[in-house]
């Protein structure tokens, strides 16, 4: 699928997705890219980094970028929206945490149908069991590992958002158990197919999308976002320039206003903004 601009686009502030959208295959920013990232932030566009992954897992992608020194590279969108980060002051101007009862809640349910679970601040993950997820999580992300004896006490203090990983065919029925369950108290996605994830209420990439653009008097016409997976649904309708890599989810691209021409291993984000954009 292909969905293409008629003309040139008129940004004022771009949300990238991190894992299969900025990053190759090799979690590498290529320099095709970046030098479109930093020409946009050149002519005053806002580039705004925006995954799952915690602050400090971010941090490492900024430096590729370059611009983290400037007005248009300051800020980064964290935990799938949960946390607008400022590189220049080093304080949040946006955090959400899912309550400590919702916490506990799926964490049991987790629990009964055989899960662990985790959670996170920005430099830690914190689980209720090591595991093999838990550790494919910290080495993709690089953080400190941390199992919690006492973990439903731990969560009651409230967490930005909670993973469950395990065998995605059973995630699939936990998922529609916790969403039936908890209804509009959590918001709840696969972000990938071995992650169950829960969020605060009506929070996620493009809510944050939003709270930071009206931070930046930016109209809503002047957002676009960049995403391929279900934890980039919200920026893919809430952005108005809303672009899926071709590699991404079929659905993400169907709800997409357009679709890249190429791969996230193709630069395809350096090609779509040097052909629309810059």
């Amino acid at each position: 699928m292909t969905k293409l601009p008629d003309g040139k686009l008129d940004p004022k502030i771009i949300a990238l997705d991190l894992d299969d959208t900025l990053l190759d295959s090799e979690l590498k920013i290529s320099d095709g890219t970046v030098k479109a990232l930093k020409a946009a932030a050149q002519k005053g566009i806002f580039i705004v980094p925006c995954s799952g992954r915690t602050e400090n897992a971010i941090l490492p992608f900024v430096r590729c970028l370059d611009i983290a020194g400037t007005p248009e590279g300051r800020y980064i969108i964290a935990s799938n929206g949960t946390s607008i980060f400022d590189l220049h002051t080093r304080q949040p101007v946006f955090s959400a945490k899912v309550d400590g009862e919702i916490l506990v809640y799926c964490a049991k349910a987790a629990a009964q149908a055989g899960f662990p679970c985790q959670v996170y601040d920005p430099s830690t993950i914190y689980a209720s069991v090591d595991n093999d997820y838990t550790q494919l999580d910290a080495k993709l992300c690089n953080l400190k590992l941390e199992v919690v004896p006492d973990f439903e006490n731990f969560l009651m203090k409230g967490h930005p958002k909670m993973v469950i990983p395990g065998d995605p065919e059973k995630l699939q029925i936990l998922q529609a158990k916790l969403k039936e369950e908890l209804g509009s108290k959590a918001v709840i996605f696969i972000s990938k197919p071995y992650f169950l994830e829960v969020m605060p209420p009506d929070c996620g990439k493009g809510e944050a999308l939003l709270i930071l653009a009206e931070k930046l008097g930016i109209d809503q016409k002047y957002t676009m976002s960049f995403g391929d997976s279900m934890n980039d649904e919200s920026m893919m309708r809430m952005a108005n320039y809303s672009v899926a890599m071709c590699n991404g989810l079929e659905y993400i691209q169907q709800i997409s206003k357009f679709v890249t021409r190429k791969s996230n291993n193709e630069d395809g984000i350096g090609d779509f903004l040097t052909e629309f954009v810059l």
